[in-house]
């Protein structure tokens, strides 16, 4: 290994290791890695799984893939032998914009199960040049801005494939770029992106801007372009069909290269549509099979065996509902086949809540996949009842059979091994290795809640990872943090249902708080980590909230060191890594019944934080499996909720009229202080929406949630206790692993290599 990477640096730059730039030994390195995987087997089987969806957020991949390949720690040492540092040399990696959130982030994960349990399965998406944006942050606002990732030297590799994608007014070649995905301690799948020959960054304007109607050479520019005209739709369209009919071509082409016939495409083919994005696979691949001499029937009937879709929402407009109009301006090819299936329906039952089209003349495609897939699946227990009793009853009335629940899961190798390498090597030296291959084998860490020897490292390790949380905040936004203090984190997508702004009004309560003279025993660093999509108008509000009680409070110092509010700045998949090892306090606060499953609640119960949350998506599963004792949960029910949003009786006007700390906490969002500091519209705009409309009742559960977390702040300064508190959580973990999740799928859904 060494005498390679000595190699490929004297060929590729002419030098010694340790004269070499971190650049240059990252581009090394990554030489090394993909000829490492050209020499795994590539995973076959008789039956292949094609994962399709907008959204793949890998993050960086070169020590995820030295992982998996088994040479990060002999490459590890070989650079420490050289002076250089690995944790540097990653930095030098720029991070793939692929993905926004929780469903891109699960993608990425699957695929690395899939891959480590030696299934045959390849993910499918497209090569998005600047992805998802980057956040800036100015005058106390978010900024767009490209985020460009893709260099001369990448993971993507040039397969020579390309298909041509027929539209209504014109065709797009496509060009297939592959990144290899290793699993750990086995063979190799491919994550498949698809881009066009035309496209072209130079249209990009300032910030993220650009001609929405120049799809020749905009298609594959960004992740979910803004939708807040038609144009914007009309693109989606434009993206969603471009990867669909890529992906169902790309299938009917290894059928064809594997010698098998198209009466046998579920025999050989399941097809996972994550969430309903690329749900035109169906009809796409019903009209190719048309074109290749299939009667309807046919073709509906094989599709109908070969497709699975998985729900990742209840909430109804994240359900894609796309006018007939729109379609027809983008792909008319596909109407006559989308009015078929829809009149098969209408003809079979009589209730209008499961058309395809409705008398609106729009494409319910959560409907189609449920009609034409043989499987169903929620992703975490509540989430798939609600589904079955609430959501989609309709459905389930008709199809008991096809709904099934497969609970979110996350690969270990990454959120554990990788971002903490610490707390990864002191399991080991309790319980041996045999966890990395069977994340179940957590639980013998059980055998030391007790040790009091044991707690204090737990702890230790803690407090080491948080002096690193530290001093990367000092590195990279020049804000300074007492490690002392308890970190209360909450990072995800900027989203009201998220309820950042329940914690935002937490903040105020403390500081003014602080400010009566009521210190807390302990200092709190409260950390957001968000973006806001460009157009969603209260989730920017809310960020803009933010930042103005971090200079109020930061610049206070009477209060700041007692409290600090840090929001971090383009928080993305690397910046997880740092802040997740470091956490004490895991925010999930989502509104029960509202969030289906949530992922960054299982990574930071494995690393050892506490939750403090509602009894939302897989929050449920987390009580269930640390006892109520290692957990913090407040907030009504996901039955309550459900009945308040069924009568129409909350009302969040009376909640600030009769409760006095309620009304004081939210009109400091107008405060004087605040004004002063920020932009008195966003303000307004925001204070308005909590008293008048808070859609997802963050006033109803706010005195319960303050209550909560200053019970937890107490239980903090217990410091044994809370070590067994952490140690039971990491214990509990195994249950979270994607491997489970993909046994699972495996087992009932895709039925690979049986």
């Amino acid at each position: 290994m060494k005498d390679r990477l000595n190699q490929i640096i004297q060929t590729k730059y002419k030098k010694d290791l340790h004269d070499c730039s971190n650049e240059e030994i990252y581009n090394s390195l990554l030489c090394l890695t993909k000829e490492t995987a050209r020499d795994k087997p590539a995973i076959t089987g008789e039956k292949k799984l094609y994962y399709i969806s907008a959204e793949f957020l890998i993050g960086k991949l070169l020590s995820n893939n030295m992982i998996n390949l088994g040479i990060y720690e002999d490459i590890d040492k070989i650079l420490k032998e050289a002076g250089k540092s690995l944790t540097e040399i990653e930095d030098a990696e720029p991070e793939p914009s692929l993905g926004n959130g929780g469903l891109g982030r699960l993608a990425a994960c699957f695929l690395d199960s899939i891959a480590t349990l030696g299934l045959s399965g390849d993910g499918i998406g497209l090569n998005y040049h600047y992805g998802l944006f980057k956040q800036i942050f100015k005058e106390h606002k978010q900024y767009e801005e490209k985020n460009p990732w893709i260099t001369d030297q990448s993971w993507l590799t040039n397969t020579n494939i390309a298909f041509d994608v027929k539209f209504k007014n014109f065709t797009l070649r496509s060009k297939l770029y592959d990144i290899d995905i290793p699993g750990y301690g086995s063979g190799i799948n491919k994550l498949h992106l698809f881009d066009i020959e035309t496209v072209n960054e130079a249209i990009v304007n300032e910030g993220i801007a650009f001609d929405k109607e120049n799809i020749k050479e905009n298609l594959t520019l960004f992740l979910y372009p803004d939708d807040s005209d038609r144009a914007g739709h009309l693109l989606r369209i434009y993206q969603q069909y471009f990867m669909v009919s890529n992906a169902a071509q790309y299938i009917l082409k290894e059928m064809d290269d594997k010698g098998y016939s198209l009466d046998d495409l579920d025999k050989h083919v399941v097809i996972q549509i994550n969430d309903t994005h690329p749900s035109m696979v169906i009809p796409e691949l019903i009209r190719l099979l048309q074109m290749r001499g299939m009667s309807f029937d046919q073709a509906a009937g094989v599709v109908s065996k070969t497709c699975a879709y998985t729900n990742h929402t209840i909430l109804a407009e994240a359900l894609e509902k796309w006018p007939v109009e729109y379609l027809e301006e983008v792909v008319p090819d596909l109407l006559p086949i989308i009015y078929e299936l829809d009149r098969r329906i209408k003809e079979k039952y009589s209730d209008e809540k499961v058309d395809i089209i409705d008398k609106q003349k729009r494409v319910h495609m959560a409907h189609m996949d449920i009609h034409y897939g043989f499987s169903v699946n929620g992703v975490a227990a509540l989430h798939t009842d609600i589904l079955k009793t609430s959501e989609l009853k309709p459905f389930y009335d008709l199809y008991p059979e096809k709904f099934n629940n497969k609970t979110n899961g996350i690969t270990f190798r990454r959120w554990l091994m990788h971002c903490n390498p610490k707390l990864s090597s002191y399991i080991s030296s309790l319980i041996g290795e045999a966890w990395k291959q069977d994340a179940e084998k957590l639980e013998m860490l059980m055998q030391y809640v007790d040790d009091s020897e044991v707690i204090q490292k737990l702890l230790q390790i803690r407090s080491e990872n948080k002096k690193e949380l530290k001093q990367f905040l000092i590195n990279t936004q020049g804000i300074e943090i007492d490690e002392e203090s308890i970190y209360d984190i909450q990072i995800k997508r900027l989203h009201e249902y998220k309820r950042q702004q329940m914690n935002v009004l937490y903040v105020i309560y403390k500081y003014k708080q602080i400010k009566a003279g009521n210190i807390p025993k302990r200092p709190i660093t409260v950390i957001f980590g968000a973006k806001a999509a460009p157009a969603y108008v209260l989730a920017k509000d809310i960020i803009h909230l933010i930042l103005c009680l971090q200079e109020l409070i930061n610049s206070d110092p009477s209060v700041s060191k007692h409290l600090k509010v840090v929001m971090i700045e383009n928080y993305n998949v690397t910046k997880a890594a740092k802040l997740i090892p470091a956490c004490d306090i895991s925010e999930q606060i989502s509104l029960a019944s509202k969030e289906a499953s949530g992922t960054g609640n299982m990574k930071f119960m494995l690393n050892g934080a506490v939750t403090l949350g509602t009894l939302d998506g897989a929050n449920v599963e987390i009580r269930d499996l640390v006892g109520e004792e290692n957990i913090c949960i407040f907030g009504k029910s996901s039955e309550e909720v459900i009945s308040l949003y069924e009568e129409q009786t909350y009302d969040p006007g009376k909640l600030y009229q009769e409760d006095a700390l309620i009304q004081e906490l939210v009109d400091f969002i107008i405060d004087k202080q605040l004004i002063k500091i920020g932009d008195p519209e966003n303000l307004c705009r925001l204070y308005k929406d909590l008293i008048s409309k808070d859609w997802f009742m963050a006033l109803l559960d706010l005195k319960d949630y303050i209550a909560a977390k200053e019970t937890a702040l107490a239980q903090y300064e217990d410091r044994e206790a809370w070590g067994k508190m952490m140690l039971v959580n990491t214990a509990k973990a195994g249950f979270f692993s994607s491997d489970r999740t993909i046994k699972q799928y495996n087992q009932d859904v895709w039925k690979l290599n049986q």
